[in-house]
């Protein structure tokens, strides 16, 4: 109520003082319009007056002229009329005058002949009131001169002027009870009761109340948005608690967001952590004449974000989107997420020349294809290695300047794009504490031994501390190469070597999901997700990709067909969605491999054409983790089919999302996440029959035994989830003898 009473006397006071100057601004105006009007008015009488006189008074007809005044002097507003000679003696005067004929009449005339003005107008005092007393010489060339004065009532014009502020009074009290009942009124409606309702919603999420489907008011602004990341917050809390409770009946022990940090605090002894990478986790891009903020599409920022959204830090990657510089400041950061910051980001920003010899040319047109066996034939250019190699020493020179005041710092460098960054890091601060993970495949020594600088590239990856991998299998592959090409210690026992008395560990780290983010509840149906595009399914199938060659995208579309093809009873009920990133649409490569998919959909389409059915439904575009959600959850059947990948976090995204426990998963065999999700429907995606028959089986599969494998994946899933990746990366860092 204190609120509502300072905010009205706030509105009153300063209604008053403008309603106070507005009034003194009309009221002068108005006085001086008035006073400009009589004197307008007076000397046009005058001159008219002094022209029936002058005759009368020259021949010595006083009667003449005093019959002349006293017709005048019925005018309106006239108070009457006086004639002076030369010499201050009066003639003549108005009968309604004679009263104030004496001191006053005469100091009117005065000024004229002192000053030898024709005509002069003033103000006088007679008692009470005020008068105007405007005097005009007569015959001023003749022998005999004359000064008439008219004397005006200028009362009206006070009363005008008080009539101005009377109105302005009872305008300002109408003003006054107006905006108080308005402020009342819309304080209220639109601030006490959006208020009291955000407050029973705050209340609902203390008592633990269910509040998925109620929002605060957005008519409260900045202060809705913070009280919603304080409820997010308190919700994630409570069940991250209720989660530890229930961990701690059971004996288990699951790695959460908050066990990471304090175990990282622990860990680190409060020094931040610093995270190298090529792809940013959020970039600014411009629509039209609005900066907006998107999550690029890649499985590194998945995997990494939440490990910095719990222990905080720095990351540090290419500024790549077109707003990107717009939103930096002097230094290049910005605290991200742009929603709810928890850390910073570092953009560092590439010339177009750097990022095609080092992103495009030796990193994704030679190592990607050399690590990943895809049968697409790897590129080597001097140019895009000297190119490769400015970059990182590019980054290199970046990370030092944040490492600077940091005692013995943990640097986590991420993939294949900065394989020579550890040893340059080492180089200049032989204290930091330095891990690579390689996100891809290791591929066997015959294979790695085709890029002609793969000394150079070993050589760098050895100045890191520890070197990760998804997969044992990628380890062992990483020494044979190592052994095979450099002269070092190598200690198979512990996995370790030993170049120029530094020591490498090499180890996997299968990497995975955050599995506790809470789950919105879903705005439509199967029917509804399909609407859009004007088709009806009554089996689903999913694939979630980036458009890469090495994803096995047109090998799961030919299973598709042959699965149609061999049980035509799912023809016109079975769908199969593909969502597509694009990927290095500047690759001559991929801009083929794109085409290829798009002919190949077409193809198939047009083989099972039914009207308002679709073999492959492919989306191409950027989607959010939003928009992936429902077609996970309504799909029966996902198929991840790589022909080689690290680990792929699609499938495992695919089983947290499960949350009711049904739909299978197919999965390749050459892929990380086979290792782990062995309750997945495991194929050869080389092989269209048996990808088939999977499919097959999956949607023919009985509730009770997808529940059985997706309820052993899960849990899979759950403890083996990001932080307990992060913790074992970190922890092994930090415990690096120096």
């Amino acid at each position: 109520m204190k609120v509502t009473l300072r905010l009205i006397l706030s509105l009153i006071l300063v209604t008053t003082v403008v309603a106070l100057g507005s009034s003194v601004w009309q009221a002068r105006q108005e006085e001086t319009r008035l006073k400009i009007e009589l004197e307008k008015r007076v000397d046009f009488v005058a001159d008219g007056l002094g022209d029936l006189l002058l005759p009368s008074l020259v021949s010595g007809q006083i009667d003449v002229s005093k019959r002349i005044i006293e017709k005048f002097s019925n005018r309106e507003k006239l108070l009457g009329i006086s004639i002076y000679d030369s010499t201050r003696h009066l003639i003549v005067a108005s009968q309604n005058i004679e009263s104030i004929i004496g001191d006053v009449s005469r100091s009117a005339v005065e000024p004229v002949l002192s000053d030898e003005n024709k005509s002069y107008g003033r103000l006088i005092d007679l008692g009470k009131d005020k008068a105007h007393a405007y005097s005009v010489i007569l015959n001023p060339e003749g022998p005999n001169t004359y000064v008439l004065t008219l004397f005006h009532q200028t009362q009206y014009i006070h009363d005008r002027v008080k009539r101005i502020w009377i109105n302005a009074f009872w305008r300002l009290s109408l003003q006054i009870l107006v905006i108080s009942l308005t402020t009342l009124l819309i304080f209220y409606l639109n601030v006490m009761s959006p208020i009291r309702r955000t407050a029973e919603w705050v209340k609902k999420i203390r008592l633990g109340e269910d509040t998925d489907h109620e929002k605060p008011e957005p008519l409260l602004g900045p202060l809705a948005k913070e009280v919603s990341h304080m409820a997010k917050s308190l919700q994630m809390a409570r069940r991250s608690a209720e989660e530890e409770a229930r961990l701690r009946h059971a004996s288990e022990s699951v790695w959460t967001a908050e066990r990471l940090k304090e175990f990282v605090r622990i860990k680190l002894d409060k020094r931040p952590l610093f995270v190298v990478s090529h792809r940013e986790p959020y970039m600014h891009v411009k629509k039209g004449s609005a900066v907006e903020w998107i999550v690029p599409a890649s499985g590194l920022v998945t995997a990494i974000e939440p490990v910095l959204k719990a222990c905080g830090g720095t990351w540090i990657a290419q500024g790549a989107g077109n707003a990107d510089k717009d939103t930096v400041d002097q230094n290049d950061k910005i605290r991200v997420p742009p929603d709810d910051p928890q850390y910073t980001l570092k953009r560092i920003w590439l010339s177009r020349g750097e990022e095609e010899g080092y992103y495009y040319g030796f990193s994704n047109e030679g190592l990607w294809p050399l690590c990943h066996i895809a049968h697409t034939r790897p590129t080597f250019r001097a140019t895009d290695w000297f190119a490769y190699r400015e970059v990182n020493k590019k980054f290199a020179e970046s990370v030092l300047k944040e490492l600077e005041g940091t005692s013995e710092p943990c640097v986590l460098i991420q993939d294949y794009h900065f394989a020579l960054l550890p040893a340059l890091i080492k180089a200049a601060r032989p204290d930091a504490r330095v891990a690579l993970f390689w996100h891809i495949p290791w591929p066997n020594p015959e294979s790695f031994g085709i890029c002609p600088w793969h000394k150079e590239v070993l050589k760098g990856m050895l100045g890191a501390d520890i070197i990760g991998f998804h997969t044992q299998f990628h380890c062992n592959n990483f020494i044979q190469t190592v052994d095979r090409f450099l002269e070092s210690r190598i200690d198979y026992e512990h996995f370790t070597v030993t170049r120029e008395a530094h020591t490498t560990s090499i180890k996997p780290f299968p990497i995975s999901i955050a599995d506790d983010a809470p789950k919105k509840p879903l705005q439509t149906d199967r029917a509804g997700l399909l609407k859009p595009y004007g088709i009806h399914a009554q089996y689903l199938g999913i694939g979630v990709d980036r458009l890469d060659y090495t994803k096995g995208i047109i090998e799961r579309f030919r299973a598709v067909e042959y699965f149609l093809e061999t049980n035509p009873i799912y023809q016109g009920k079975f769908t199969f969605i593909e969502l597509g990133a694009p990927s290095r649409t500047l690759i001559p490569k991929y801009q083929e491999f794109m085409n290829e998919i798009e002919k190949e959909v077409e193809r198939i389409n047009e083989k099972f054409k039914v009207k308002n059915w679709q073999a492959i439904l492919f989306l191409k575009k950027h989607h959010s983790h939003e928009e992936i959600a429902p077609f996970y959850r309504f799909s029966d059947v996902c198929l991840v089919t790589s022909l080689h990948d690290g680990m792929n976090l699609v499938a495992k995204e695919f089983v947290h999302a499960r949350e009711d426990e049904k739909g299978v998963l197919v999965l390749s065999e050459f892929t990380g996440a086979a290792r782990e999700l062995k309750d997945a429907l495991i194929v050869n995606p080389y092989d269209a029959i048996q990808t088939s028959e999977a499919i097959r089986a999956a949607l023919e599969m009985s509730d009770q035994e997808q529940t059985k494998r997706m309820k052993r994946m899960r849990a899979g899933v759950k403890s083996r989830n990001i932080y307990k990746w992060a913790a074992d990366l970190v922890g092994d860092l930090a415990e690096v003898s120096r």
